[in-house]
Parts: structure tokens; C-alpha cells; sequence
């Protein structure tokens, strides 16, 4: 009391005061103070760097001051002096609340926020260096953002929102079709980047966990809700267009329209399917989904069967942590509070309590006067009270009416929809049934007219045929004539003797070739005339085409017969109307049973979710125990893992030391047993890899993985002593290669085992670069195996017994070819030609017995050679074990085959004519030189006292003596024919011998010049001869060893 008294000292007339400020409180001044203040706290909120999504109620209250101060001015004068470039959570959120300011805001925002552009996209340029976080994120919503301005500056028919009328759509064009074209390219560009958003934010989610429910992923997920809503609208308008300019342009023309529609339709659909399986859309928003196949432009009905897509938000669930929408009153209120708030710091609490002493100025008792003052504050707090009830109830109540007037413009706009497209349908079967009618007049009509041309053309191509014929028969019989001409010049200067009756018959060849000429002057009359005559039928031929056009353009006039189809069509329309609204009233009847059973429905579920809330608790307490026991027993399977791991990492490095070793540098070994080796660990390594995907899918599928790790470190690690060893006995570039890849390989295998050990880098292991290694060092090894061990070495036996018999059987066939074209020469051949086919036949009969000789002998010591040298073992088993010697034997069989096969081919040719005798010497050397290499291979493993060794030997002189004998009968033919062909120049001139002289020389010349080639080239096939034979019989292994 003591200071309400001094304050009232103070202040010698309160009451006046008060009012005053009172009524200068509600100036526009502290109204717009107030203003500003209210929206730095909602923007500040709405704004800020923790990772949470945008509270709706402060988005809210941004969006309702623009609509408040017409603007974005207040917006910007604060996000201005937000640290935008120095917090990527900050921008994210920022990005977020522009954009729905741009949707939801005043007209006036997108004037206000162009001036800002440029520094968006610097803002943009920057985050974009981020990789990683909201980094890129901000980047690419930024230019999402620079674009939706540069958009809606160029079209400003277009509201934030999206949401237009067809006929407000068709405006936007201006009726232009290149204001069209260019209008579905901007849209595409702005579909462009929201999806470009949209699947960046998915990517940065890891949808292996319930992102959605988290705070981080809502922060991340909430602005794909504006995206959602554009993109819808995007969609419908793209369609729409696409089948506008299809109506007006060329298919060919908007190609690459429809490339890049198909492109992002295939993306949305996608990214729609996606969000709607995500627990945070599906209480936010009901996401549309879009049809299985894209709509098909070339046809222009299928712009009926397009249903555009909707968004629907429920009322009830606007954002998670939303809140009943107030009134634009609650300004007024805040303004009051904020007032009150003053008054009380200027005045003092308990001089605001009781802002009015009235002792001064009535007698009143002091006691009333706080009754009747505590009595009214009282019915104040309690209307207050009332009055925020009431504003809450009314903002129910308004987001429930706003809901359902939604749903009913969703549905009202369906109608509108089905109606529209039973116009549609009914304008497009019209138009198509004339378009059949008059395509099917016009093809009867040019099939008739064609069918016309084609017989008219098919008559004059024959007509032509045969002129043309007529034609080449006189050239050919003026080409007879010249032929003769010259025939008869010739004879003149040959025989001057004969010249009168030359000159007569040369009188008559002209009389008759100027007779031939005028005849084909005449033909040439007459090929004209029928050319003028098939000119005259073409020109008919046109006028009965114009004939034709005239009556297709009479035609046309038969469309006024359709004018009843029509009506009869509209008539239908109007009972498809009918039939619409007795739909619509079906429609309601079934809402209201639909709303009957929803409440039926939520009295269930209320009694339902109970004991689901019992049942979860349990389930909750049993769900803890059982992860408890999981995550034990992943932590023993674990440890399990990186024992053996650890065990199988040593195992590789005692291996990769060996490499190094001085005491393994004797150690040798044989690409053969590499190779082995080489394919066990590659098949090992494959089932490793199938065990390390079962145990990530599966962690309790360890044990499958475990023998798996033991057998690979076993495996590679012998692998690596092999290939060392292998390397050894190689040549130096191959064996550089081979330790180098056997090193990388252990390297490889020691970083897969390292990377097993570590929970971290578990699931990232990957053995393919062991697979990698190893397919290289099977590749090196391949290269360091003999070429001539192809053939399994079991085989090795049946194929020497193949290929002596095949040699035999060669040498018989030989032979007998050989009787048989003796018989023939006898019976064709007479005098020298039969002497020397006689005689060249002999020896090669001859020779083809000595051979016969030697093979049989060849056969009785290759026998005596394994009867002797195999001990208890197998034939086979002998063969195999002396591989080499068994290859030697197989080749020169084969040789001496090939060779009397050659040499009967070349004897058949020298006695047809068609061959040289050189064919046939060279043949008889090289069986010669292939005995030759039978009997040494033959001679390797025999005895020396052997008596089938001798035989082998006396029939290896019989075939040289053979040999001999066809080279000398050989050259003796030779010979006796060039005798025979001996030239005669007694009747050549001087001049003729000189001439034939130097081309005989320039002849000499030529044959010595290819000879010094022949020579070089049959030494280069020598020594590539012997290099392959070497290989094949593995000398350069005998060498190493």
C-alpha cells in the first residue's frame, strides 16, 4: 500500500495516462512493432541449425505475415543476417521455408525474393564443393529454388502453388503452339529438378533403417512434401501439353519431347512408389500413384483415359507436430499481451495488478474497491478463458470444413474429369469413324487407279523389251559386218593377187551394209514412233488422274450426310450425362454407408488397441532378452572369425617368406602341377566368396565360412610355393612375371584375411583381386607348359598305336593308288610319255615298299622297347612315364604318313601333265628325312645289340636307296622331255633372235631374284620348325633341367 501510495505521489493523474497509452498502443507503429516482432521469433524457430523437420506452426505464421504486410520484406530483413553459408542445417531449413513461402505465401513474396536471386546461386555454387551431408542437398534445392523464380517470372499466369484450370492452362499459351513448345520445355526443366531433389534425398538415406521415424530423416524427408505437390501438378500439365502439340505438330517433331517425358515418367512413378511406403508420408499426405504405362501421345484418344493426379493432405494430420490453425485475431491478442507485458515494465506489477486508485476521487471503501476489482478481473480471466476455447473450437472446426470441402473439389473435379472425357471419347470416335470412311474411299479409288497404271506400265515395259531386243540384234549384226570388213582389209594387204575380187566383194559388203544401215535407220523411225506413242498414253494417264482427284473432291461433299451421326452422338452425350449424375448420387448413398461402418470401426479398434498395448509390452520385454542373446552370440561367432582369420593371415605371410628365402631358391617345379594348384585355389576362392555372402546376409551362416578360410590359406599358400618353384626353371621375362604375380597375389590374400578381422571393413572384403592374381598366374603358367602336351597322358598309348596304323594304313592306300595309275599310264600313254611315267612309277612303287618295310620294322622294336622297359607296369603306363620319347615317336609316324601321301598326290599330277618332277623329288626327300626321324626316336630307348634294331636300321638304308632311285628316274624323265622339247630358231630374223634374247635375260633375272627369296623363306620355315618341334618335345626343358 505504502508504494501504491508513492506511485500515485508520482503520477498526480494516473487514469488519463493509461488511456492515453492505452489508445496509442493500438497505433500502426506498435501494431507493426509487434508484427515484427512476433515474425523474427516464428523465423528464428523455423529457422535453426538443429536437425529436426519445420514446425508447422511456425512455417504457418511466416506464410499468414506475408499475407499480413502483402510481402516478403520482414522475411528477408531477417534470414539476412542468418549464418546461411556457415551451417548446411540452417540452409536445408531455409530452402525449406522459402519454398513454401513461394507455394503458400503472398503473390508479392516472388517480387520481393527475385532481387536475391544471384546470391542463391552463389549460395548454391558453394554448398555444391560439399560432398557430403546437407552439402549437397542445400545445393541442389537452391537451384531448385532459382528455378521455380526464373519460372514463375516467365510465366506469371502461373500461381506458387501450381493449381490451374484447363481453360486457365490454354490461356497461359496464348493459343500459340510455340508458345506451347517453349512452355512443356520450361516445365521440363522445372520436373527436372525436383526430381533431381527427390532422388538426391533418397540417396542420402539409408533405407536399410527406419529413417522416417527418426528426427534427422524427418529434417531430411519434410520439403519432399512440397515436391510432392509440385510434382503432381508438373505431371497433369506436362500430358495435357504433349497432347495439345501432337494435335498441331508432326510426330518426327517431338521426338525428343516424348524421349525426355518417358525418361522422367519412369523416375516419378518411382520415386512416388517409394515415398508412399514410407511411415512418415503416410500420415502427412496420401501420395497419388501413377498409371503402369505412360500415356500414349500418338493417339489422340488416350488423352480420355488420363486421370490427373491428386494430393491429398488430411485435415487432421497437417504435420507432426501441428496445431489447431488460428485466427488472424490472435495478432490482436498477441499485440494486446504484448502491451500489457510494457505497461507492467513501465509501471511496476503491482501497480498493473491495480492500475486504478480511486481513493482519491470518491469516498468508496478501499475493501470494495479490491473486491470489485478482483471480481472483474476474475470475469475477464474467465471470458479470456471462454474466448480461447472458442477460437480453438472454430479452428477445429475450420480445418475440418476445409478438409472436407477438399475432398468434395477432389471429387467434384473426378466428375468434371469422367464427364470430360466422355465428351472426349464421343468427339474422337466421330472424328475417327469419317477419317476411316473417307481413308477407306481414297485407297478403293487409288487401288483402282494404280491397278490401271501398273497393266499400262506392264504393256509398255514389254513393248520396250522387245524393241530393245530388235535393238542388239542389228548391233550385233553391224558389229558381224565390221568384223568382216576388217577380215577382208587384212586378206587385201596380205594377197595383192586376189585384189579385183576383193574389190568386188568389198563393193557388195557395202552395198549390204548401207542396206543394214538404212534398215536400222528405219528401226530407229520406229522405236521413235513408239515413243511418242507411250508419251501420248502418259499424258492420258494424268488426265485420268485429275479425272480422279475431281472425283475424290466431290467426294468430300458426302460429308453432310454425317451431320445425323452427329446428333444422334450428341444425344448419347447427353444420356452419358444422365448416367454420370445417377453415378454421383449412387456415390453419396455409398459414402454414407461407408461413414457407418468407420464408426463401427473406431469403436472396435478402441477396444482392440488395449490389449494391443498389453501384448506390445510383452513383446517388447521378450524382443530385449532375445537381442541380448543375439548380440552375444554375434560377438563369440565373431571372435570366432578373427581366430582363424589371424590363423590363415600367418599361414599366407610364412608363405610370402619363403619367396624370399635363399634355402627355397633350389626348390623346382613344373607348370603342370601349377596349373593344379592354381585351379584347386580358384574353385576354393569362388566357395569363399558364396560363404562371405551367406555370413553378411546371415551372420549365424559363420560356420559355413570358417572351413572355407582354413582351405584358401592352405591353398594360396602352396599356390605361392609352387609358382616360386615354377619360376625357377622358367625363362627370365616369364619367371619375373610370374614371382612378381605370385607376391601381388599373397599381398591380395593377406589384405582380405586383415580386412575379415575388423568389424568395420567385414562387410566391405572382397576377394576378387585373389581370384585376380590367380587367373594371371594360370595364365603364366599356360604359357610356360610344353606345347606338345596337350594329350592326356593316359591316351598317350592308344595314340601311338592309332598313329602307327594310320601309317601303315597311309603307306597301303599309297600303293595301291600308285598300281592304279601305272595300270592307267599303260593304258592311255604311248612313247616317251609312257617310258617316263613307266619308269617314275616304279620307283615310287619302290619306295612305297620300303617304307612298308621300315614301318613293320619300326613296330617289332617299339614293341621289344616296351616288353623291355616297363618293368611290371602297363604298356600304357610306360608311354605315359616316358612322354617325351612317346611324342617324338607319335610325330615322326605321323610325318612319314603325311609324306607318302604328298608324294602319290605329285606322281598323280607329273603323269597328267599337271605337275613339275621338282614336286616329286622334293616329296621323296622329305620321307626320306621323316624315316630318318623314325628311326632315331625309334633308336633312343633300344638296345644296341638289338636284332630288331639292326632290321630298323638295314630298312632305313633300303628307303634312302628307294629315295634315290625316284630322284634319279625322276630326273632322267625330266630330261628325256626337255629333249623332246628342244626349240627351233632356224626361222626367226635377226631382229627376232635379239629380241628374244633380252627377254630371256630379263627372264634369268626374275628367277634369280625369286630364288634368293625362296631361299630366305625356306630358311625362316626351318628354324619357325624347328622352334615348334623344339617345343613340342620339350627341349627347352631338357635345357633347363
Amino acid at each position: 500500500m505504502d508504494r501504491m501510495s508513492s506511485s500515485m505521489k508520482q503520477v498526480s493523474n494516473p487514469l488519463p495516462k493509461v488511456l492515453s497509452r492505452r489508445a496509442g498502443g493500438g497505433g500502426p507503429e506498435a501494431e507493426r512493432e509487434s508484427f515484427e516482432r512476433a515474425q523474427t521469433v516464428s523465423i528464428n524457430k523455423a529457422i535453426n541449425a538443429q536437425e529436426v523437420a519445420v514446425k508447422e506452426k511456425h512455417a504457418r505464421t511466416c506464410i499468414l505475415g506475408t499475407h499480413h504486410e502483402k510481402g516478403a520484406q520482414t522475411f528477408w530483413s531477417v534470414v539476412n543476417r542468418l549464418p546461411l553459408s556457415g551451417n548446411a542445417v540452417l540452409c536445408w531449413k531455409f530452402c525449406h521455408v522459402f519454398h513454401k513461402l513461394l507455394r503458400d505465401g503472398h503473390s508479392n513474396v516472388l517480387k520481393d525474393s527475385v532481387r536475391y536471386k544471384n546470391e542463391l546461386s552463389d549460395m548454391s555454387r558453394m554448398w555444391g564443393h560439399l560432398s557430403e551431408g546437407y552439402g549437397q542437398l542445400c545445393s541442389i534445392y537452391l537451384k531448385l529454388l532459382r528455378t521455380k523464380m526464373e519460372f514463375h517470372t516467365k510465366n506469371p499466369r502461373f500461381p506458387g502453388n501450381l493449381q490451374m484450370s484447363d481453360r486457365q492452362l490454354d490461356e497461359a499459351g496464348e493459343n500459340d503452339v510455340n508458345n506451347f513448345f517453349q512452355l512443356t520445355v520450361e516445365m521440363f526443366d522445372y520436373l527436372e529438378c525436383e526430381l533431381n531433389l527427390f532422388q538426391t534425398v533418397f540417396s542420402s538415406l539409408d533405407m536399410s533403417r527406419s529413417v522416417s521415424v527418426t528426427a534427422a530423416g524427418q529434417c531430411r524427408l519434410a520439403p519432399l512434401i512440397q515436391v510432392i505437390l509440385d510434382c503432381s501438378h508438373l505431371y497433369d500439365y506436362t500430358v495435357k501439353l504433349l497432347f495439345k502439340l501432337h494435335s498441331c505438330l508432326p510426330a518426327d517433331t517431338l521426338q525428343g519431347h516424348r524421349d525426355r517425358f518417358l525418361e522422367q515418367f519412369r523416375k516419378l512413378k518411382d520415386l512416388f512408389y517409394r515415398s508412399s511406403n514410407l511411415q512418415y508420408f503416410k500420415r502427412l499426405i496420401q501420395i497419388p500413384q501413377l498409371p503402369e504405362n505412360p500415356p500414349n501421345f500418338l493417339r489422340a484418344s488416350a488423352l480420355s483415359e488420363h486421370i490427373s493426379p491428386v494430393v491429398v493432405i488430411p485435415a487432421e494430420a497437417s504435420s507432426p507436430d501441428s496445431e489447431p490453425i488460428t485466427d488472424l485475431v490472435e495478432m490482436d491478442t498477441a499485440s494486446q499481451s504484448l502491451f500489457d507485458n510494457k505497461f507492467d515494465d513501465i509501471f511496476g506489477s503491482a501497480f498493473s495488478s491495480d492500475p486504478f486508485n480511486f481513493n482519491s476521487q470518491n469516498g468508496m471503501n478501499k475493501d470494495d474497491k479490491d473486491r470489485l476489482i478482483e471480481q472483474l478481473y476474475g470475469e475477464i480471466a474467465a471470458l479470456k478463458e471462454e474466448l480461447e476455447n472458442f477460437k480453438a473450437e472454430s479452428g477445429r472446426g475450420a480445418v475440418q470444413l476445409r478438409g472436407r470441402a477438399s475432398e468434395l473439389e477432389a471429387e467434384l473435379a473426378e466428375q468434371r474429369h469422367l464427364k470430360q472425357q466422355a465428351q472426349d471419347e464421343s468427339e474422337f470416335l466421330r472424328t475417327e469413324l469419317e477419317e476411316l470412311k473417307k481413308q477407306r474411299e481414297d485407297t478403293e479409288k487409288a487401288q483402282r487407279s494404280l491397278t490401271e497404271i501398273e497393266r499400262r506400265a506392264q504393256a509398255n515395259e514389254q513393248r520396250y523389251s522387245k524393241l530393245k531386243e530388235k535393238y542388239s540384234e542389228l548391233v550385233q549384226n553391224h558389229a558381224d559386218l565390221l568384223r568382216k570388213n576388217a577380215e577382208v582389209t587384212k586378206q587385201v594387204t596380205v594377197a595383192r593377187q586376189a585384189q579385183g575380187d576383193v574389190e568386188r566383194e568389198k563393193k557388195e559388203l557395202e552395198d549390204s551394209f548401207q542396206r543394214v544401215s538404212e534398215q536400222a535407220q528405219r528401226k530407229s523411225q520406229e522405236q521413235a514412233e513408239v515413243l511418242d506413242t507411250l508419251k501420248r498414253e502418259l499424258a492420258a494417264s494424268r488426265q485420268e488422274l485429275q479425272v480422279l482427284q475431281g472425283t475424290l473432291e466431290s467426294s468430300t461433299q458426302a460429308g453432310a450426310e454425317q451431320s445425323a451421326r452427329i446428333a444422334s452422338l450428341e444425344q448419347e452425350r447427353d444420356s452419358l450425362s444422365q448416367a454420370a449424375e445417377r453415378h454421383g448420387e449412387e456415390m453419396a448413398a455409398l459414402r454414407a454407408e461407408l461413414q457407418q461402418l468407420r464408426d463401427t470401426l473406431s469403436h472396435e479398434q478402441e477396444s482392440s488397441k488395449m490389449e494391443l498395448e498389453t501384448l506390445r509390452i510383452q513383446l517388447r520385454d521378450k524382443e530385449s532378452e532375445e537381442r541380448a542373446l543375439q548380440r552375444r552370440l554375434a560377438e563369440e561367432q565373431f571372435a570366432l572369425l578373427q581366430g582363424t582369420a589371424r590363423e590363415a593371415e600367418r599361414m599366407v605371410q610364412d608363405a610370402l617368406s619363403h619367396l624370399e628365402d635363399p634355402a627355397h631358391i633350389g626348390c623346382t617345379g613344373s607348370a603342370d602341377c601349377l596349373l593344379s594348384r592354381t585351379l584347386a585355389a580358384s574353385e576354393c576362392v569362388e566357395r569363399l566368396r558364396d560363404a562371405h555372402s551367406k555370413y553378411l546376409s546371415d551372420h549365424a551362416a559363420v560356420g559355413s565360412l570358417l572351413p572355407c578360410l582354413a582351405l584358401f590359406a592352405h591353398l594360396v599358400s602352396d599356390t605361392l610355393l609352387q609358382g616360386s618353384a615354377t619360376s625357377h626353371v622358367a625363362p627370365m621375362e616369364p619367371a619375373d612375371r610370374l614371382l612378381e604375380m605370385c607376391k601381388q597375389c599373397g599381398s591380395e590374400a593377406v589384405s582380405y584375411l586383415s580386412a575379415l578381422q575388423d568389424p568395420g571393413t567385414v562387410e566391405g572384403a572382397d576377394c576378387s583381386p585373389v581370384m585376380t592374381c590367380l587367373g594371371r598366374i594360370s595364365a603364366i603358367g599356360e604359357e610356360l607348359r610344353p606345347r606338345g602336351l596337350d594329350v592326356k597322358q593316359e591316351e598317350l598309348g592308344d595314340l601311338v598305336d592309332k598313329e602307327m596304323a594310320a601309317t601303315a594304313a597311309a603307306i597301303e592306300t599309297a600303293a595301291a593308288r600308285i598300281e592304279e595309275m601305272l595300270s592307267k599310264a599303260r593304258a592311255g600313254d604311248t612313247g616317251v610319255k609312257l617310258e617316263v611315267n613307266e619308269r617314275i612309277l616304279g620307283s615310287c612303287t619302290g619306295l612305297m615298299q620300303a617304307i612298308h618295310v621300315l614301318v613293320l620294322a619300326s613296330k617289332d622294336l617299339q614293341r621289344e622297347i616296351v616288353e623291355s622297359g616297363r618293368g611290371a607296369a602297363s604298356p600304357k603306363e610306360f608311354y605315359a612315364k616316358n612322354s617325351r620319347w612317346t611324342e617324338g615317336l607319335i610325330s615322326a609316324s605321323k610325318a612319314v604318313g603325311w609324306g607318302a601321301t604328298v608324294m602319290v598326290d605329285a606322281a598323280d599330277l607329273v603323269v597328267q601333265g599337271k605337275g613339275t618332277f621338282e614336286e616329286l623329288m622334293v616329296c621323296s626327300r622329305e620321307i626320306a628325312a621323316s624315316t630318318a626321324q623314325l628311326v632315331a626316336a625309334s633308336k633312343v630307348k633300344a638296345d644296341k645289340d638289338s636284332v630288331n634294331l639292326c632290321k630298323l636300321q638295314q630298312a632305313s638304308r633300303g628307303v634312302n636307296q628307294a629315295t634315290a632311285g625316284v630322284v634319279a628316274s625322276t630326273k632322267a624323265g625330266k630330261s628325256q622331255v626337255e629333249e623332246k622339247d628342244s626349240m627351233d630358231f632356224s626361222s626367226m630374223t635377226l631382229t627376232q633372235i635379239k629380241r628374244q634374247e633380252m627377254d630371256s635375260q630379263v627372264r634369268v633375272l626374275e628367277l634369280e631374284n625369286q630364288l634368293q627369296k625362296e631361299r630366305q623363306k625356306l630358311g625362316e620355315l626351318r628354324k619357325k620348325h624347328y622352334e615348334l618341334a623344339g617345343v613340342a618335345e620339350g627341349w627347352e626343358e631338357d635345357a633347363a633341367d
